[in-house]
């Protein structure tokens, strides 16, 4: 159930991007991924909600959630959101093109920067009985920051 899904070409970050500075609500990170990749996680979804139903204390009471991701209309992409916040268990690691831990917080990470992405999805159950899937971030890997926030990168981050 805990497949490591990795974006094999780069994806474009979309919207508000809080990935190495925390945001108010801590951190986000919004991505554009391809419609292979939903079908290989709907495939997996399956299999996690049936997991979730067999655990429910009611089954026949049980409300299935929308999944963390959601077509863009008239393209072949779909937006995928992860969020955590710095004190969570598991904290995404953030490296550059060469694999080195980025640790400079105001590297300006924004909307259309290319990043690779590697991700599981897990069930969950609500004590109201909702059922659904999350997607958790496990590392990402920053290929070119948006050029349009005043900087490029053509390799490494120095």
């Amino acid at each position: 159930m805990s497949t490591i899904h990795v974006t094999k070409k780069p994806v474009v970050l979309d919207g508000f991007q809080a990935i190495l500075k925390p945001g108010e609500y801590g951190h986000k990170l919004s991505a554009l991924i391809p419609k292979q990749l939903v079908d290989t996680l709907e495939d997996e979804r399956e299999s996690c909600l049936e997991w979730a139903r067999n655990k429910a204390k009611n089954p026949k009471r049980i409300t299935v959630k929308h999944p963390p991701w959601e077509e863009v209309e008239g393209t072949e992409e779909y937006q995928i959101r992860f969020s955590w916040k710095t004190g969570d268990k598991v904290v995404p690691t953030i490296v550059d093109t060469e694999g080195t831990l980025i640790s400079d917080i105001n590297t300006p990470v924004y909307s259309g920067s290319k990043v690779k992405l590697a991700f599981i999805q897990k069930p969950y159950i609500l004590p109201a009985g909702d059922i659904g899937t999350s997607v958790k971030l496990k590392s990402v890997q920053i290929v070119s920051l948006n050029a349009g926030a005043g900087v490029t990168d053509s390799g490494n981050l120095t």
